[in-house]
C-alpha cells in the first residue's frame, strides 16, 4: 500500500508529507484547495504524463517521493530485478526540471518514465471524476468486459491467427492490378533491368576508375618522378648512383672491418643499404615498365565514369545501391510475372486462415458471452448496494460489420445498456444515465474490476459527482467495505463519504508573505468533527450542525463494526 507521499514544488504545495494509513482514507477540502494537486502529484510519481507546467512559480524543478510497504510479488520486479528492500519498503521518485526532463528512480535504481508507469500501473488505479464519461464511450465497453472476463489468452490466440489473416491480406493487395497497370509496370522494369545489365556493374569500380583517372591526368608527372629516382640510385651518363657510391663506401670499410667490432658493424649496415638501394631501383625499373599510358585510355576511364555518374541519378547513389534497385527489380518482375500463380496460392491460404482465424473468434465471442452474464450479476449486485436495487444492466452483442465480420478485437460489438426504472426499457447507458447514476455505475464497474486487477490501492478523485442523500451514504457504505480489501483514497466533498473514512485529511491553503501555500493536516477526532460539519453547513459550525456530524461519525462507527 501506499505509506508515505512527499511533495515538494508542486502547483500551491511547498512541501508536504502524507503518511497514509491501511483502509479508507479520504481527502476534504474547499474547492481550489488543492485536493486535486495531491492526486497529481501521484499521477506524476506514478509516471503519469505531466508537465513542466505542475512546477511552483519561481522553482526550477518539482519532486515527488512515494513509499509503498506490503507489496506482493509483482510482474514488473521479476522483469527489472528491481524490489522492495529487505524491510519490504520500495520509495519511488520523480524529478520534473524546468526544462522538461524528467530524473526517476525506483528503489534508488534510476529507471525512465516509461518504466515507472509499467510499475504504477500494477501499485495503484486512479479513477478520476472524468473518467464516468468512458462508459458514455461504447468503444471502451468491449475493452471493459474483456478486463473483467480475464479473457487475454483467448484475445491473445485470437489475435495471432488474425495478424496471419491480415498479412495474407496485404500481400494479395500487392499483387493485384489491372491488366494495363502491369503492362506498364513490366516495361518500366524491363527496361531499367535491361539498363542495368548493360553497364557491368561492379562493386568497387567507381573508386578504381577516379584512382586510375588521376594517375593518367598525372602521367608526365609520374614517368619522371620515377626515372628520376632511379637514375639517382643507379646513375646514369653524367653521375654516379647512390648504389655505387654505396658500394665504393662498403668496399673502404670492409678492408679496415677486423680493426674494431665497431667498424665491422658499420661495414654490414652500409653493404645492408647498398642491397635496399638496389632492390628499390629494381622495383622502380618495373614500375617504369608498367606504365602505359595515353590519351585515348583516359578518354574511356572518363567516359565510363560519365556513364555511372548518369546512371546513379536514376537508381542509386552508389555502385551498390543500383546493384541493390536491380535485384529489387528483378524481384518485382518475377512476382508480377508470377502474380497469378501466387495469387492462387495466397487466396487458398487466406480461405483456410480465415477458418482458422473465425475459430478462435467464435471461441473468443463465446467466452465474452459467458462474462457477460457474470458481469451483469455482478453490476446490478454492486448497483443495489449503491441504492439502485431496481436497475438492470446488459451487455448487447452484435456481429462487426463488413464482409468478413471480424477486425483485430475479434467479432464482436459489444455495449452497455441499463434500465433504472421498472418497466423502462434497456437502453444506451448515454441516454438514461444521470450524472450520479453514472457515477455510480462506474464506481461499481471499478469495484469490479479490481477484483481482477490485484491492485492494492484505490484512488477515487471527486468520484461522488451528482451523488447525494441516501445515494452518498450507500456510495460511503461500498468505498468501506472496499476497503476491507484494499487501501482506498478518496477526494470527496460529501460528508457522509467523509465520515466513513479509517484516516481523514483536511486540505486548506493559506496566504503568507504574498504567495500561496496548500497544506495537508491529518485530523484528529475533533478536527474530523469540524470538517464534516463544514462541509454540511459552511463556514457556520452551530452546535446542530456539529451534533449532527458527531452523528455521522457515531453512525459510520456502527456501520464499520457490522461489515
Amino acid at each position: 500500500m501506499l505509506s508515505l507521499l512527499h511533495i515538494e514544488n508542486i502547483a500551491l504545495i511547498d512541501r508536504a508529507d502524507i503518511s497514509f494509513g491501511p483502509g479508507f482514507n479520504v481527502l476534504t477540502g474547499e474547492t481550489g484547495a488543492g485536493k486535486s494537486i495531491i492526486i497529481d502529484a501521484i499521477s506524476a510519481v506514478m509516471g503519469e504524463r505531466t508537465s513542466r507546467d505542475l512546477i511552483r512559480t519561481g522553482e526550477k524543478s518539482a519532486l515527488v517521493t512515494a513509499l509503498f510497504r506490503d507489496l506482493p510479488p509483482l510482474p514488473w520486479f521479476e522483469e527489472t530485478g528491481v524490489g522492495p528492500d529487505e524491510n519490504g519498503e520500495l520509495l519511488l521518485s520523480r524529478k520534473i526540471q524546468g526544462d522538461g526532463k524528467n530524473i526517476c528512480r525506483v528503489g534508488g535504481v534510476p529507471c525512465t518514465v516509461v518504466q515507472l508507469k509499467a510499475l504504477g500501473g500494477q501499485l495503484i488505479d486512479i479513477h478520476g471524476q472524468h473518467d464516468g464519461q468512458q462508459l458514455l464511450d461504447e468503444t471502451c465497453h468491449l475493452g471493459y468486459l474483456d478486463s473483467f472476463g480475464a479473457l487475454n489468452g483467448e484475445w491473445e490466440a485470437y489475435h495471432k491467427e488474425y495478424t496471419k489473416l491480415d498479412t495474407l491480406r496485404k500481400q494479395i493487395a500487392s499483387l493485384q492490378m489491372d491488366e494495363a497497370e502491369k503492362a506498364r509496370r513490366v516495361d518500366i522494369l524491363q527496361f531499367q533491368i535491361a539498363e542495368l545489365e548493360r553497364a557491368a556493374l561492379r562493386p568497387g569500380e567507381e573508386e578504381e576508375l577516379e584512382e586510375r583517372k588521376t594517375m593518367l591526368r598525372s602521367a608526365d608527372q609520374l614517368v619522371a618522378a620515377v626515372e628520376g629516382a632511379y637514375n639517382a640510385i643507379f646513375g646514369d651518363d653524367s653521375r654516379d648512383g647512390a648504389a655505387s657510391l654505396l658500394a665504393e663506401a662498403g668496399s673502404e670499410l670492409s678492408r679496415v672491418a677486423d680493426f674494431s667490432g665497431e667498424l665491422a658493424q658499420l661495414s654490414e649496415t652500409v653493404s645492408e643499404l647498398r642491397y635496399t638501394a638496389e632492390d628499390a631501383a629494381e622495383r622502380l625499373r618495373d614500375l617504369r615498365e608498367t606504365f602505359d599510358f595515353s590519351p585515348k585510355e583516359l578518354d574511356e576511364v572518363e567516359g565510363r565514369l560519365d556513364q555511372l555518374h548518369r546512371l546513379k541519378k536514376k537508381y542509386g547513389a552508389s555502385v551498390q545501391e543500383m546493384l541493390d534497385y536491380l535485384a529489387r527489380s528483378k524481384e518485382e518482375l518475377d512476382q508480377i510475372e508470377m502474380a497469378d500463380d501466387t495469387l492462387l496460392k495466397l487466396r487458398k491460404q487466406r480461405k483456410e486462415q480465415l477458418a482458422k482465424t473465425r475459430e478462435k473468434g467464435e471461441l473468443l465471442s463465446q467466452k465474452r458471452r459467458e462474462a457477460a452474464q457474470r458481469l451483469k450479476a455482478r453490476i446490478e449486485q454492486e448497483l443495489r448496494q449503491l441504492d439502485m436495487p431496481k436497475v438492470c444492466f446488459q451487455a448487447e452483442f452484435a456481429p462487426k460489420p463488413g464482409k468478413l465480420g471480424l477486425d483485430e478485437t475479434g467479432m464482436d460489438e459489444v455495449r452497455f445498456l441499463m434500465s433504472a426504472n421498472v418497466g423502462e426499457n434497456l437502453k444506451p447507458i448515454a441516454k438514461v444515465a444521470s450524472g450520479g447514476e453514472l457515477s455510480r455505475i462506474m464506481l461499481a464497474l471499478k469495484n469490479v474490476l479490481a477484483e481482477n486487477d490485484n491492485i492494492m490501492t484505490l484512488i477515487f478523485d471527486e468520484v461522488d459527482t451528482g451523488v447525494s442523500g441516501r445515494a452518498a451514504g450507500k456510495v460511503a457504505e461500498k468505498m468501506s467495505r472496499l476497503s476491507q480489501n484494499c487501501q482506498v483514497l478518496c477526494v470527496t466533498h460529501l460528508p457522509q463519504i467523509a465520515a466513513m473514512a479509517d484516516s481523514h485529511y483536511s486540505v486548506h491553503k493559506e496566504e503568507k508573505e504574498g504567495r500561496t501555500y496548500t497544506n495537508v493536516e491529518d485530523l484528529d477526532r475533533q478536527g474530523r468533527k469540524e470538517e464534516l460539519a463544514r462541509l454540511t453547513g459552511g463556514a457556520h459550525l452551530s452546535a446542530a450542525i456539529l451534533e449532527g456530524a458527531e452523528e455521522l461519525l457515531r453512525e459510520a462507527d456502527a456501520y464499520k463494526k457490522t461489515r
